[in-house]
């Protein structure tokens, strides 16, 4: 699997180039699922800001960017559908758009749905995660990114080696600074990134590059 994982999404167009970059066509020609699911795990997200990452309404544009198709898997229901009916849409999908919210929530509902275990053969698949949707690929958030009440610990899918700290220096999340990602990194004991909303790494075939127009940092404790 391919992966663009971004704290604020596809915001410049270095971000876009890397996206179209690796879908290996253009956008237009691509077909997207979204995946809202890890709003639900979160306090702040709720049925307006799913509609509004869904239908692609500003500042959640990524189901607006010209798209060949869109349309939307929510994980939580899948178990009760059975494969036959959700893995051909994922089979077919060239993208999955998956948003943030908390990242344990969506880890936990990756896996009772069965989607984890169906990615490693889909090689030719994009996952671009927003926050939390990218944070889920990495083996730890930090505590301080847990708010679903019912994670067991913070520790994710760890198909990255590295942790990411999102929206750094974001204007409404005053306490996302330096120093702060800094104190955080440390509590990770791993390799971890610092990055904000104009930034994202894109993973290929183990190779990590970082694509930014912004501020980004890779934190080693």
């Amino acid at each position: 699997m391919k992966l663009l994982l971004t704290s604020g999404g596809v915001t410049n167009p270095s971000i876009h180039d890397a996206l179209v970059d690796l879908l290996g066509k253009p956008i237009a020609d691509s077909n997207a699922l979204c995946v809202p699911t890890a709003q639900w795990g979160h306090p702040a997200c709720g049925p307006a800001s799913v509609r509004g990452f869904v239908a692609g309404v500003p500042p959640w544009d990524m189901g607006g960017l010209g798209w060949k198709s869109v349309g939307v898997l929510e994980l939580t229901a899948l178990p009760s559908i059975g494969e036959q009916r959700w893995v051909p849409w994922v089979r077919e999908a060239d993208v999955l758009l998956v948003d943030g919210g908390d990242a344990t929530y969506l880890c936990h509902w990756m896996r009772q749905s069965g989607l984890v275990d169906l990615l490693p053969s889909l090689p030719e698949l994009v996952w671009v995660g927003v926050s939390a949707g990218s944070m889920v690929m990495t083996p730890r958030i930090g505590d301080d990114f847990v708010e679903w009440q019912s994670a067991p610990d913070d520790r994710t899918l760890g198909v990255v080696d590295f942790s990411i700290f999102p929206h750094l220096g974001h204007e409404s999340m005053p306490d996302n600074t330096m120093a702060e990602a800094e104190r955080w990194a440390a509590d990770i004991a791993g390799p971890a990134y610092a990055i904000d909303d104009q930034t994202a790494i894109k993973v290929t075939d183990g190779t990590v590059e970082v694509i930014s127009e912004g501020q980004w940092k890779r934190l080693d404790s």
